[in-house]
């Protein structure tokens, strides 16, 4: 079996995986640290936030979105090479658009929410300039002949 993906950059596929745990990580201790503002969880239970009616529906969309980075996790790693490109630069722009209007104006939002942008933008990065020849679904690179066959 060839191996020539470097150890240390692990390829294009565990990169992307990796920066969509990062975004994950990331996206939850947004959340975490928003339940420490004095009043938000009151609020939140009331089933009112930051002027917005909690309903199941909302909540439901809410998990949709927030679902993307977790299904991006495993898909990075399964997808063949052209569905993992489109898909990356899809659920990254989607996730962008859910960040920014889905958030508040704390420091600690404002933070999290940074970091997260950046990560999505290197996602989107890493899947527009990779190329086909660099690693197969299973993450393994193949020789060009392989590729063929």
């Amino acid at each position: 079996m060839n191996t020539n993906i470097s150890p240390a950059l692990g390829g294009t596929r565990a990169k992307l995986s990796t920066l969509w745990i990062f975004v994950m990580l990331n996206m939850i201790f947004a959340d975490i640290f928003s339940f420490m503002h004095p009043g938000n969880l009151e609020q939140i239970m009331s089933g009112h936030a930051e002027g917005i009616q909690i309903t199941p529906e909302f909540l439901l969309a809410a998990a949709v979105l927030t679902e993307i980075p977790i299904a991006m996790v495993l898909l990075s790693r399964v997808l063949g090479h052209r569905p993992n490109r489109i898909a990356n630069i899809v659920a990254a722009l989607i996730t962008i658009v859910y960040i920014i209007g889905g958030g508040s104006m704390t420091a600690t939002y404002i933070f999290f929410a940074t970091m997260e942008i950046v990560g999505l933008l290197c996602i989107i990065w890493f899947a527009w300039r990779w190329h086909s020849q660099q690693s197969s679904p299973l993450g393994v690179a193949l020789k060009p002949r392989e590729l063929v066959q």
